[in-house]
């Protein structure tokens, strides 16, 4: 199995405009492993193999718990995410989906309990990231353990 190409050779100013997206997101201050969260959500809702192997990695070194990797996909269904956290996955759930509903007031105003407005544009950068992300990995065949130098 390969990669169809290597989208950070092929154009290299692209890359360059998504890191660019990528450092202004997580710049803003969320939390880590809440970052991190919303980056293996959607990438669950996407079906990027790369993207969740990469971000479950990631939230397993910085402390998170196997349960909790584990059942994010039903995270509806376990009492082991805070509010706020069930908050930023429906909202993740919401953008992530947006065709099929857009993001309902209700959802909006959960989020608004825990965040401000610029916390909340902080939570629609981080998530439209993670989207971009996917599509860009999914559209150029990569998976788990394949390496595309910059």
């Amino acid at each position: 199995m390969q990669p169809r190409l290597n989208y950070r050779e092929a154009n290299p100013a692209a890359f360059e405009a998504m890191l660019a997206f990528e450092s202004f997101a997580r710049s803003t201050g969320i939390d880590h492993n809440l970052y991190t969260l919303i980056k293996m959500r959607a990438s669950q809702i996407n079906g990027c193999a790369f993207c969740i192997d990469m971000h479950g990695k990631d939230l397993l070194e910085h402390g998170e718990s196997l349960d909790r990797l584990l059942l994010l996909t039903a995270w509806r269904e376990v009492p082991i995410f805070t509010d706020k956290e069930r908050a930023v996955l429906e909202l993740t759930e919401c953008v992530t989906r947006i065709s099929e509903g857009g993001v309902p007031q209700h959802v909006y105003e959960n989020v608004r309990k825990h965040f401000s407005e610029k916390e909340y544009v902080d939570l629609l950068m981080a998530i439209n990231a993670i989207n971009c992300w996917n599509r860009i990995s999914i559209s150029t065949g990569m998976f788990p353990g394949c390496f595309v130098s910059a």
